[in-house]
């Protein structure tokens, strides 16, 4: 890991669904203690609708985002990979921690079967921010 901020690429197909809900908890969790990016291998043209909703049901907003492709570069710069269980090739480097959370893809369903999704996230994303970002020790 890089001694400054940790760095963040989650990654799915689409870079509509999952990916996104995880890195709008990750800003909204994290802050401006972790870089946070996320991108797709065919990335879709907005957002599922679906997954705007059901983040801004938690006070989340993602609307302001966009799917990205995923590049090397965007490998490169990230300290820590995740991919959302969708078999995408990553570029593999050395030194980079990589993870595969398998999570049912949002596409497709409505808000009641989003949600548990979304919940999962969080609860993953709450997880990676206390490996990454250890709270301070006090005296």
């Amino acid at each position: 890991m890089s001694t400054e901020k940790p760095s963040v690429l989650f990654v799915c197909v689409h870079n509509a669904g999952r990916s996104q809900m995880a890195a709008g908890y990750l800003r909204e969790l994290g802050g401006d203690r972790v870089e946070v990016r996320s991108a797709g291998s065919e990335p879709k043209d907005q957002i599922n609708p679906i997954a705007v909703e059901a983040m801004s049901e938690e006070g989340i907003d993602i609307t302001g985002n966009t799917p990205k492709i995923l590049t090397v570069d965007a490998v490169k710069e990230s300290d820590v990979v995740i991919t959302m269980g969708c078999g995408d090739a990553c570029p593999i480097f050395p030194g980079k921690r990589y993870e595969d959370w398998e999570l049912e893809d949002p596409a497709g369903q409505g808000i009641e079967a989003v949600r548990p999704i979304r919940d999962e996230i969080r609860r993953r994303v709450e997880e990676l921010i206390s490996e990454l970002l250890p709270a301070p020790a006090t005296a």
